[in-house]
């Protein structure tokens, strides 16, 4: 009889998988040697199961209509892997997302994507959050961050201001959730949110957002790394240190100097987001936003190019994680591709695995 403590679950939630079989620590572990005689394609085909199904959440408010969240059913075969799609109503926008484990025994990053309708304007809403020192803070943001967003009071009339005090004020409630643990992790967030066709831009950490114009790419954040000399101003200015321990860390500890949680650093790691925002037009064709996993292999220029390729932002999206896994990314890998449509309508329906 096996024993329980031998057994292994998959537990699969919206925008992030932990695999537990046994085949998938047995891949996590032998990591270089994976791609032996298999392309990561034909084991995803083999072993990856995908459907979507819609859920409304019944916590918006008054003036807000549903929100609605693309979710990916569990991986059977506990390969690691999700992917998804959809397409608006109005036939405007379609995005994919692709999250997989890679190397890790574990997975720490989430993503979240909704769309709802806010005094009568159409709002999409998407978001990569990569966690450090455990998933806790990254899950945190996924269920908690866009909602805080949308609920504040100047979302419509002063979107950067209730982007930077959502931000700040879901780091807040975190660490509080947190205190009495002994938990101290934290995680980045990328966020990218269309308010008609005003593209609003926020980042903390170093996961990255970056847009297509014309086939060029145009990155529309910046990464916090604690050498980037303004951030390492700011740190030394609070009394922090910055200290060389295989790459630049805060105290020689963490790796980027803008965070979400990390109680034991927040003095000098904060949750202040950098906010980018334009009007999106005929010249512009795809964002990407991902977490550090992709962007620690693939530049931005390759990332355009990759994704231009395919028509369907789910296939784009696949695509990159698969080409970061196969560059020798050693860190979870999600991505999230958003396609803008000028002249041609879309249909409103899920895409059919």
């Amino acid at each position: 009889m096996v024993c329980k403590s031998c057994l292994r679950n998959v537990i699969v939630q919206a925008g992030q998988i932990r695999a537990f079989t046994r085949k998938a620590v047995q891949l996590s572990n032998t990591g270089k040697n994976f791609n032996a005689g298999l392309s990561l394609t034909n084991w995803w085909n083999r072993e990856f199961k995908m459907s979507l199904r819609m859920m409304v959440d019944t916590g918006a408010t008054e003036k807000q209509g549903p929100t609605v969240d693309a979710f990916p059913e569990k991986d059977e075969e506990g390969s690691g892997y999700s992917s998804g799609g959809w397409k608006s109503e109005d036939g405007k926008l379609s995005w994919g997302y692709s999250s997989f484990r890679g190397k890790r025994m574990t997975m720490e990053d989430f993503y979240d994507i909704k769309t709802a309708k806010i005094d009568g304007q159409t709002v999409c809403l998407f978001g990569i959050f990569d966690g450090h020192g455990g998933s806790h803070a990254a899950e945190y943001l996924k269920e908690h961050l866009f909602l805080n967003l949308m609920n504040h009071p100047q979302f419509l009339t002063d979107t950067k201001l209730a982007i930077s005090e959502s931000y700040k004020q879901t780091d807040s409630d975190f660490l509080e959730a947190e205190k009495d643990t002994y938990r101290d992790d934290g995680s980045t967030a990328s966020t990218a949110v269309l308010v008609g066709n005003h593209l609003y831009v926020a980042n903390v950490g170093d996961s990255r957002t970056i847009i297509s114009k014309d086939g060029t790419a145009i990155p529309l954040s910046e990464d916090h790394k604690p050498n980037r000399s303004d951030e390492r101003k700011r740190i030394e200015s609070a009394g922090g240190v910055i200290m060389w321990a295989g790459t630049w860390r805060v105290g020689g500890v963490l790796a980027m100097s803008r965070a979400f949680g990390n109680r034991m650093l927040k003095q000098f790691v904060v949750a202040e987001p950098e906010i980018q925002d334009l009007e999106i037009d005929e010249e512009f064709e795809l964002l990407v936003l991902a977490s550090d996993g992709l962007w620690d292999v693939v530049p931005n220029e390759d990332a355009v190019s990759l994704a231009r390729e395919e028509e369907e932002p789910e296939v784009s999206a696949r695509k990159l994680t698969e080409v970061a896994f196969t560059r020798g990314s050693a860190d979870n890998i999600t991505c999230i591709v958003v396609r803008f449509h000028r002249d041609k309508a879309v249909a409103s329906s899920p895409q059919d695995e």
